[in-house]
């Protein structure tokens, strides 16, 4: 079994790729997977397909289509104020509480600006009872590059994309950073595609790296479109609310129980037979699962699944403690379960 690899989740963690922008992530992938797969190319909207070939008979061989989202949450500049203050618009979904006073990067032309981002209003010496328990709203949050307006304009265009900083680290059993969501994921794609050079699949998979799935599950239709798969399997993270405060019904998943089988989620229910099937896989080869049934969010599993007449699709999950914050936790037990199970099902 692949040994979780650390070098490679930092790389990819720390990179810059909110939605649209995903061109450094993707240069990353592109650079681990060349030499391994028959075919790598890109398509009209940013993602990265690569075909490794099968070795059934060409008439036997089926199109098992993979997915893992390259893109991160994060902001674009949408306007730049008299003072040289830029307000932001948010491209994915972000919980305020876990905003105020970050360090962030904008991305502008001439390159990275550190900035300060904070929701406006008074600090907490001078605000009122009220405004101390008010949750910003998203949108009211500004970043601050330390500059006058003529030097922030002179810079930085609308448009430009905000990234929010933070330092992957480990913490006991566990790997926290930001963008986990999906770049722990990505890795483990590449990983995969590294195991199926070595052993090769019996039917052609189609690993895509997708882009945007952060605003909308956009990227993953049209590959899936190109792509005509018979079969998918999505890959991606899942909550992991095995915390405080939280009662066991509302867990979703708990970090080191293994890889995460969806069942249901807001975009898709999975494809039973399929369920049934990587259930059996792991259960035979004694890798550690969990059912999952997440109420509310979604994965590129709901394109691919009502792409053309149909797709039977199914998602394996990531468990991951504090999602869509920057402190995103993984543990490497079940990073290397969804690795072995996904490589167990391709290759058995």
């Amino acid at each position: 079994m692949t040994q979780f690899n650390l070098d490679l989740v930092r790389r990819l963690s720390e990179a810059a790729g909110v939605p649209g922008r995903e061109e450094n992530v993707r240069a990353i992938v592109r650079a681990e997977i060349e030499g391994l797969v028959d075919e790598l190319g890109e398509d009209p909207m940013g993602n990265l397909v690569a075909v490794r070939r099968g070795t059934a008979p060409e008439g036997e061989r089926r199109r098992v289509m993979l997915t893992a989202h390259m893109d991160e949450i994060g902001f674009m500049v949408r306007h730049i104020d008299e003072r040289g203050f830029l307000r932001l618009q948010p491209l994915g979904f972000f919980d305020p509480r876990h905003l105020i006073a970050r360090p962030v990067t904008v991305w502008g032309a001439e390159g990275p600006l550190p900035g300060v981002m904070t929701p406006g209003g008074r600090p907490v010496h001078i605000a009122t009872p009220e405004e101390q328990k008010k949750v910003p709203d998203p949108r009211e949050f500004y970043v601050d590059l330390g500059l006058g307006a003529d030097a922030v304009r002179s810079r930085v265009r609308v448009g430009d994309s905000v990234t929010l900083d933070a330092a992957l680290r480990e913490v006991g059993d566990l790997v926290c950073g930001k963008a986990l969501d999906n770049r722990a994921v990505v890795a483990l794609q590449v990983e995969l595609l590294r195991a199926l050079h070595a052993a090769p699949p019996r039917h052609d998979v189609y690993a895509v790296f997708t882009v945007q799935e952060e605003v909308g599950l956009r990227g993953a239709g049209p590959a899936a479109y190109a792509v005509r798969p018979d079969l998918s399997v999505v890959l991606d993270t899942t909550l992991a609310v095995d915390t405080p405060g939280v009662g066991p019904d509302e867990a979703v998943t708990r970090l080191g129980e293994g890889v995460g089988v969806k069942l249901f989620d807001a975009s898709m229910i999975s494809t039973r037979w399929l369920v049934d099937e990587l259930v059996a896989v792991a259960e035979e080869g004694g890798v550690p699962y969990q059912l999952e049934v997440l109420p509310l969010g979604g994965t590129d599993g709901g394109p691919v699944q009502r792409s053309r007449a149909g797709v039977p699709t199914v998602t394996l999950s990531l468990p991951t403690r504090y999602i869509h914050t920057v402190v995103e936790c993984v543990h490497r037990r079940d990073w290397e379960a969804m690795l072995d199970l996904t490589t167990r099902y391709l290759t058995r």
